[in-house]
């Protein structure tokens, strides 16, 4: 992997940035507390790693099928990332579903296969990153098992932190967006270099 930082930056920030999984996870916990909402952050886990996993087998099909398809993917992904970016820039943290109850394992494993964030970063980061150097099944699968361990970390960060991780992102909520949304661009800038 040439560009482990530009990898390691885009994993980073797709996995601690808000989205349906950290939100969740941060509402589960002040709701339930950091001990309780561990199950639905398993659940997390399991489904995150399933959809990884399927990413992987996808992006490799679609090699195998059209070897010349990276250099389509490349640009598309390096849209993606920059659409991110934008996306990050003016996100709000204010988004968590406070109905019903979510803090249970299955809730965190199905909501990864409805979760577009992480079925089009599984896709983004397995094809642009991963692909190019590894294709070995057991290669896949660790890589599966590091994304889905990433993904828990993130989510458990935001649970255990949640209330002081939520001020601080809303006291200096456009300067996080900033820092993380350049991140993003020097991601996609990096696919071409």
């Amino acid at each position: 992997m040439p560009n482990l930082t530009a990898f390691l930056s885009f994993m980073v920030v797709m996995t601690f940035t808000p989205g349906p999984n950290n939100i969740m996870s941060l509402s589960n916990a002040s709701r339930y507390g950091f001990i309780k909402s561990i199950r639905f952050n398993i659940g997390v886990f399991a489904g995150f790693f399933v959809v990884i996993g399927f990413c992987s087998i996808f992006s490799l099909t679609l090699l195998g099928l059209l070897p010349s398809i990276k250099s389509v993917i490349t640009p598309i992904g390096a849209l993606y990332i920059l659409w991110l970016a934008w996306k990050t820039y003016g996100s709000s943290i204010h988004e968590a579903d406070e109905s019903g109850r979510t803090n249970t394992f299955l809730s965190g494993f199905f909501l990864q296969f409805v979760n577009p964030k992480v079925i089009l970063y599984g896709i983004a980061i397995v094809s642009t990153f991963i692909l190019p150097y590894y294709k070995a099944p057991l290669s896949l699968l660790l890589f599966s098992g590091f994304l889905a361990a990433v993904g828990f970390v993130a989510t458990c960060t935001w649970a255990l932190f949640g209330s002081i991780f939520k001020h601080y992102l809303m006291k200096g909520q456009k300067k996080v967006n900033i820092i993380l949304s350049l991140l993003l661009v020097y991601c996609a800038v990096s696919l071409f270099f």
